[in-house]
């Protein structure tokens, strides 16, 4: 089941992104993100047990969206899970008649990469060194789909 977020399923939440993002989020960007960022539309993906294994953030900015932050939690990878997940955004993102909808990885996450263009997105420029975290650079791929 797919599910708008609550702060109360931050932790839960936190435990997914910190496992994988070098650059995690911390809790505070969670409660911004669902209590005050008026363009932020978060979602998490729940199983049978109703456990969190997955979470999106969508920002729909007038008539663009962007993928800001998704991840599935590692042993539920490769299940078709993320592409629940992205097509359940990129419906929100056509019902708030965006034109667009982007997002940017790390060149290095090529499961990720291989999932967007599943899901129709485009490579339209690399980014050098846009993530930076803690000394370690790495460029990131700018991918972007017409809907």
């Amino acid at each position: 089941m797919i599910r708008e977020m609550l702060v109360s399923d931050i932790d839960e939440v936190m435990e997914i992104e910190e496992v994988s993002f070098s650059d995690a989020w911390n809790y505070d960007h969670f409660v911004y993100e669902i209590l005050f960022n008026p363009y932020a539309s978060i979602w998490v993906l729940e199983n049978e047990e109703s456990e969190i294994v997955g979470f999106a953030d969508l920002w729909i900015m007038f008539e663009r969206a962007e993928i800001a932050n998704i991840a599935i939690r590692k042993d539920q990878q490769g299940r078709g899970l993320g592409y629940k997940l992205m097509q359940h955004i990129e419906k929100l993102a056509i019902e708030a008649h965006c034109e667009t909808i982007a997002l940017e990885v790390r060149v290095s996450n090529k499961s990720a990469i291989s999932l967007y263009k599943k899901c129709g997105f485009e490579i339209i420029n690399t980014k050098k060194n846009y993530y930076y975290w803690k000394g370690v650079s790495e460029d990131g791929h700018f991918m972007m789909k017409g809907i």
